[in-house]
């Protein structure tokens, strides 16, 4: 992990400072930062999501989708945890915690909205940090790069159904040009340009890319950093009159983390995949593509959107869950080889 990534919830925390000192000092800025928008998209968001996203899918090569059948154990594992279990599982916990259980403690008025952003950050399997979290469980580089590639191939065709599916299910309208709008902005373009960007680099040799690749790094936790303190300037009214929010919404992410990431390396333990396999396979149904959530939260409800808060939520407890499951995942697995032979 790059020093960037290894303090990634420090950064977090001192956006959250700095965003909502900002905003307080200076609302009329930032409020006019919010008017710069066309077709609902705000400009310097959009372009900053552009930044956070397409050096991530540059890493993502489509061609490694052969290798799909080499482990189709563990890929129908990801696949059936990523997109039949996390999106679903999400918006029942949005349901039992958010609606219910801590309502009383939350804004009336946005509830919905927290549902809806946390809803948007499970139908989001996590890009590109998994190719770290991989990395520190010695996983199978090729079946992490199979999966991711097949997850955002999917993404690019499902992400806009079952977001608009899950919403109606919890009594959430959303326009449906929206969120075609948020999947073209921010998954087809972004593919394609990564896509056509990747091509070029490689056609000038593989030093060339992993020498672009190491410059461009630190372009999307910088850009992700800048939309967090946007987010927050935008945000710190609510949360400094009711704090205790971000840690609510804390609650169903930490409990869906590990409840998917069990899940996922039980199941694959049973099917009798290696260790090597059943580790990004557990990770990356734990983990999120946040920044996407984050996109859409804000071009679907606005910046000052409770779906908004519930999104950034995810990122500043991604780094310290994940680490959590990497060194479980990471100490049981002579229990994991012992008992899958037995």
């Amino acid at each position: 992990m790059n020093f960037f990534e290894r303090y990634l919830t420090a950064w977090v925390a001192l956006c959250i400072v700095v965003g909502i000192t900002l905003g307080q000092w200076q609302p009329e800025f930032f409020q006019s930062i919010g008017q710069l928008a066309y077709a609902q998209v705000n400009l310097p968001v959009g372009l900053l999501i552009w930044v956070m996203i397409i050096p991530m899918l540059v890493k993502v090569d489509f061609s490694a989708l052969h290798e799909v059948r080499q482990h189709i154990k563990g890929i129908g594992v990801t696949l059936f945890v990523n997109w039949l279990v996390k999106p679903f599982s999400m918006a029942l916990l949005g349901w039992f915690f958010i609606r219910h259980w801590f309502a009383p403690l939350l804004p009336a008025d946005q509830i919905d909205s927290y549902i809806a952003g946390l809803i948007l950050l499970a139908a989001a399997p996590c890009t590109a940090m998994v190719f770290v979290w991989s990395r520190l469980t010695h996983g199978h580089p090729l079946f992490t790069l199979s999966q991711v590639a097949l997850n955002d191939a999917i993404m690019v065709v499902a992400f806009a159904p079952l977001v608009a599916f899950l919403l109606g299910l919890s009594a959430i309208i959303v326009p449906w040009d929206t969120l075609i709008t948020s999947v073209v902005l921010y998954i087809v373009i972004p593919v394609v340009l990564a896509q056509l960007w990747r091509q070029r680099l490689l056609a000038q040799g593989r030093e060339k890319f992993d020498t672009v690749m190491a410059q461009i790094g630190p372009w999307s936790i910088a850009a992700l950093l800048a939309t967090l303190v946007l987010l927050f300037a935008f945000q710190g009214e609510a949360i400094l009159k009711q704090p205790l929010v971000i840690a609510l919404l804390a609650v169903p992410i930490l409990i869906q983390v590990l409840f998917n990431s069990a899940l996922a390396y039980y199941l694959n333990r049973v099917l009798g995949e290696a260790h090597n396999v059943a580790c990004p396979s557990a990770l990356i149904g734990a983990s999120n593509f946040f920044e996407l959530a984050v996109a859409a939260a804000i071009s679907l409800f606005g910046f000052e959107s409770g779906a908004a808060l519930a999104t950034v939520v995810g990122v500043l407890i991604e780094v310290p869950v994940m680490l959590l499951v990497v060194h479980v995942v990471n100490r049981s697995k002579g229990w994991y080889e012992r008992t899958s032979t037995e």
